[in-house]
């Protein structure tokens, strides 16, 4: 039985506070010596014990989850997270995608951590297969909530017509955030003038596919 099916991980501020730094440390030293890095080291980076470290995720595998989802959410944070929350409010909805999009690629392409913990994923997955399920698992959900908050809102509003959200989400990531992360995989990117192109062509397709009938 998992240390993390026996007991619930240590809540309140100070817990937080040292969720985090075991995060941080975690970030960098998978980063920079892979997957296979002891704890024990991970706790000395963090400042905190061994013990404080499996309390809290109970496993190397878990806290690598943990890390994932810290990276993936950066790029729906701040800005792009404020233009999607703009989007149920804009008068030209057109232009007020093509800004939020803008704003959230140009987050995905700059982040070159998330492009190494991706590119760390499939070096080590021969050897940790429970990576790439970990990967799977968190790539998508950890970005559900900002994308699905935007994308319900206007339908609620009747400005768009989405009859399937899950598949409306893929779709949006597909036109929009896929594209870099597979050039990306490759050790290339699209170049700037691409990416507006894509952008803005990619929300003509979303826009034509979703846009209410007249009727």
């Amino acid at each position: 039985m998992s240390v993390d099916s026996v007991k619930r991980p240590p809540s309140g501020p100070r817990a937080e506070l040292k969720r985090q730094a075991i995060v941080r440390a975690a970030r960098e030293l998978f980063l920079r010596e892979g997957f296979g890095v002891g704890m024990d080291t991970i706790a000395a980076e963090a400042g905190v014990s061994k013990v404080t470290v499996y309390n809290h995720f109970g496993s190397k595998e878990t806290l690598f989850t943990a890390v994932i989802t810290s990276a993936l959410d950066e790029s729906l944070a701040g800005e792009s997270s404020a233009a999607l929350e703009g989007l149920a409010e804009a008068e030209d909805l057109r232009t007020a995608l093509v800004e939020a999009a803008r704003t959230w690629v140009h987050a995905v392409r700059t982040n070159h951590e998330v492009t190494a913990l991706r590119n760390l994923v499939a070096a080590e997955l021969h050897r940790f297969p429970e990576l790439g399920e970990a990967w799977k698992h968190h790539a998508t959900e950890s970005h559900h909530p900002a994308v699905a908050g935007a994308l319900r809102s206007l339908a609620e509003q009747g400005r768009l017509e989405i009859p399937d959200l899950q598949v409306a989400i893929i779709q949006f990531y597909g036109l929009l955030v896929f594209p870099h992360m597979v050039f990306s995989s490759y050790g290339t990117h699209i170049d700037d003038d691409l990416t507006d192109r894509l952008v803005s062509n990619s929300i003509d397709m979303f826009l034509d596919h979703y846009s209410p009938r007249d009727t």
